[in-house]
């Protein structure tokens, strides 16, 4: 059902509603009116990488791992597999009566805020920290979930708007100052990009305020993206989240007064309990009917396209339960972990021969861990492969396979009797009888995560640090120096600091939280059965870059993120070696695409990212080439191929002080390569990226 036709379906709907009626389908749990044959509907769900909360879903990788694929068609074949698992999932439930939370079709989802500094506890819900990856995959997951059926297969919605990305532990209070330039320049696109590009249906204000508005009720955000987008959908609060105009804010006194400046900016939908003094805001004259209306029709309007209301249905409502976890989806989901996975270091020793590799120590606190695997926001699967269970079932009957725990993953012992470091001699003596360690070391979404849903409480889910917990840095000297050839993966959302191994480990893996198939993933690609092809959507800075940045409440984009940074890091954007040597032979550059050719030059096939970076010689551009366009390919050895990749017209754009965006120098550099054309990037085995001039 198109949009126009909804919305004279609502308007209709809500004409013969009570004010009490219409006032109470602005809470996230609307109740039902059954006189008119509205049902209830809860409008909380979650599916940052598969359903959450609401029982077994297949659980793609975390979302910072679906970024590491550079791949929008994979993220929209995701999504497209979530909203299947989400209709099969609401048919056979609600057939049975079940409205409850988490078994909707309303999806908030995806987060596309900009991973702006490493501390953030929740950056690995984003695509990273770079504007246009995160409007390109967000655009395709968005796609996905709604679908282009006659009627809306699933409801996505852009989050947190805008300008959210920590700090956690004082979300409900902070004020967020942003410059016009970096709102414009690197908060606002993605937004931009779903609500235009991909239609998006709903988009989520964010708990904190922006220059001195609350994101829920901001006037000028509002404004934006309503009047100078054209943004149709419904837009609902973070949970919880106007209560924080009185409680926190301090912007209004009394509930009726939050109600107030929520509802008039445009805040349809309350994910809290606010809105329920919608009635006393009213008999106080703060709002007017009128001003009810507006918001019941918006959300009613989306329950029309949706299909669950009326009488008309939806060609999904056919769906069966057995497309839950279905064979196809599991297979999707192991595709994404292989994907996603990142090679930053290989010496030669990958990938490893079952034939010659010896005796196997895999040894580290997350290498049985299925949290390890989930990352948060998660659902749950009827099986999971941790990193052991891969490597045991691929080498099954070829070699031994050794396990030591080795350390908890933050605590100073694994049993609360023992003294501490109490598996540190049982991991040394692993090691020492191995050939061949597998050194699992990270994080889970205890660690890092969300304010009020992790067991960081010191920092709320954000990281103090970007070193490893001080356990399994000690797990980490003692294995290392027995002088195994050793493979560090490391399971995180995050960048962390491993400076002090890399140069002591012959490889390292960074497989994020690869999800429930992640281990059978990670372990074809140790033994060659795919090649690694994943890149970097975040920097990985050294540890003492923290201090070189802006301090972490600071929204100033100043030395932040690869577009600003001015250090080297430990491992840059957009890096990621494969087991094969492709190369950049022929480049021919324009304004809105570029044809690029590649040969793969070595004696393996392998999947590859063509990335295309634009610096403007601007004094008002970033100082260092921004990502302009990319393409996932795949070649088999020894083949050369042509590829046309499209670029961002916003790269041949600036934005000035005051937030305008205008046209560039007229003089650009174009790069292409496999990484960012930087230093580190060939320091660590990267190709040095081949360059042309446009004009």
């Amino acid at each position: 059902m198109d949009r126009k036709r909804a919305k004279e379906l609502a308007e209709e709907l809500v004409g013969r509603m009570t004010l009490e009626e219409k006032a109470s389908q602005l809470r996230f749990d609307a109740p039902a009116v059954e006189r008119l044959g509205i049902p209830e509907y809860n409008w909380w769900n979650e599916a940052l990488h598969g359903i959450a909360r609401g029982g077994t879903a297949t659980v793609f990788p975390q979302a910072i791992g679906l970024a590491a694929t550079f791949d929008d068609d994979l993220l929209r074949q995701i999504a497209d597999a979530i909203s299947t698992e989400a209709r099969a999932k609401y048919n056979a439930l609600s057939s049975l009566g079940d409205r409850d939370i988490y078994h909707g079709l309303t999806f908030w989802s995806p987060n596309i805020n900009i991973f702006r500094d490493p501390r953030w506890g929740r950056g690995h819900e984003t695509y990273g920290e770079d504007p246009y990856l995160t409007s390109r995959l967000g655009t395709a997951f968005v796609k996905g979930l709604q679908g282009e059926g006659e009627t809306m297969k699933t409801s996505a919605c852009a989050k947190h708007f805008a300008a959210h990305s920590g700090p956690e532990a004082i979300r409900h209070s902070f004020d967020a100052i942003v410059s016009e330039k970096d709102l414009e320049e690197t908060y606002l696109p993605a937004f931009k990009a779903l609500v235009q590009d991909a239609k998006v249906e709903a988009v989520m204000g964010a708990y904190n305020r922006v220059n001195g508005e609350p994101a829920c009720a901001n006037p000028g955000l509002m404004d934006k993206l309503r009047n100078e987008w054209g943004f149709e959908g419904h837009f609902v609060s973070d949970c919880w989240a106007i209560r924080d105009f009185h409680e926190n804010h301090a912007v209004t006194s009394v509930p009726a007064e939050s109600v107030t400046m929520a509802l008039k900016a445009g805040c349809d939908l309350n994910c809290g309990c606010t809105y329920l003094h919608i009635l006393h805001a009213y008999e106080l004259g703060m709002i007017t009917e009128e001003d009810i209306d507006l918001c019941a029709v918006r959300v009613l309007t989306t329950r029309f396209m949706l299909g669950i209301l009326g009488d008309e249905g939806s060609e999904y409502d056919s769906i069966p339960y057995s497309a839950v976890e279905c064979p196809e989806h599991i297979a999707l989901s192991r595709k994404a972990a292989l994907e996603s996975t990142v090679l930053v270091k290989n010496s030669g020793l990958l990938p490893l021969d079952t034939e010659s590799c010896g005796t196997i120590g895999v040894i580290g606190p997350d290498a049985n861990s299925r949290a390890a695997l989930i990352g948060n926001y998660h659902g749950t699967a009827s099986r999971y492969i941790t990193i052991l269970e891969g490597i045991q079932n691929l080498t099954d009957g070829k070699c031994r396979v050794l396990y030591s725990q080795g350390c908890a993953l933050s605590e100073d012992r694994v049993e609360p009797l023992a003294k501490e470091s109490d598996r540190i001699a049982e991991a040394v003596t692993v090691a020492r009888n191995s050939d061949t360690v597998i050194l699992v070391l990270g994080l889970d979404e205890t660690l890092e995560g969300e304010e009020g849903d992790t067991g960081n409480s010191y920092y709320s889910g954000d990281k103090a640090t970007l070193l490893l917990p001080l356990p399994q840095r000690e797990l980490a000297e003692q294995v290392l120096a027995e002088g195994k050839p050793t493979v560090i993966i490391l399971t995180a959302g995050s960048a962390i600091d491993l400076s002090a191994f890399n140069d002591r480990a012959e490889a390292v893996l960074i497989s994020w939280y690869p999800g429930a198939q992640g281990g059978a993933a990670v372990a074809d690609i140790l033994f060659g059965n795919a090649s690694p092809s994943g890149k970097l959507p975040v920097t990985f800075y050294r540890n003492s870059a923290l201090s070189e940045m802006p301090p972490f409440y600071d929204y100033s984009m100043r030395n932040r993120t690869y577009r600003f940074y001015k250090g080297s890091p430990l491992y840059p954007f957009g890096f990621g070696l494969t087991y094969s040597k492709c190369e950049i032979t022929g480049l021919e550059a324009g304004r809105l695409s570029a044809k690029v050719k590649v040969k793969n030059c070595g004696e393996r096939s392998t999947g590859e990212v063509i990335e295309l970076y634009v610096k403007d010689s601007s004094p008002l551009a970033p100082p260092n080439p921004v990502l302009a366009g990319f393409l996932r390919i795949c070649l088999a050895a020894g083949v050369e191929k042509e590829f046309t990749v499209n670029l961002d017209p916003n790269a041949f754009t600036v934005v000035d002080d005051n937030g305008n965006r205008i046209p560039g120098s007229g003089k650009w550099t174009l790069f292409a390569g496999f990484g960012a054309p930087d230093a580190r990037t060939e320091e660590l085995g990267g190709q040095k990226a081949v360059s042309a001039q446009i004009s």
